[in-house]
């Protein structure tokens, strides 16, 4: 049991002297600059996808 109190003990210690932790301003950035990725990237995908299903739809009425 001693050995699961000072795991504990020297992570808790090491948690608040030796992590650098991030400022809250940078992951306010961040979380900006991923939320924008991510809509342009499915602005994009839904673009591709509109544009086979339009292609799709016109190569299927030509056929019939």
């Amino acid at each position: 049991m001693k050995k699961v109190i000072d795991f504990i003990n020297e992570s808790t210690r090491e948690m608040r002297e030796n992590v650098t932790w991030t400022k809250y301003s940078e992951l306010q950035t961040t979380a900006t600059v991923v939320l924008v990725a991510s809509m342009i990237f499915a602005l994009v995908i839904g673009a591709m996808d509109w544009v086979f299903k339009v292609g799709l739809e016109t190569l299927y009425k030509s056929f019939q």
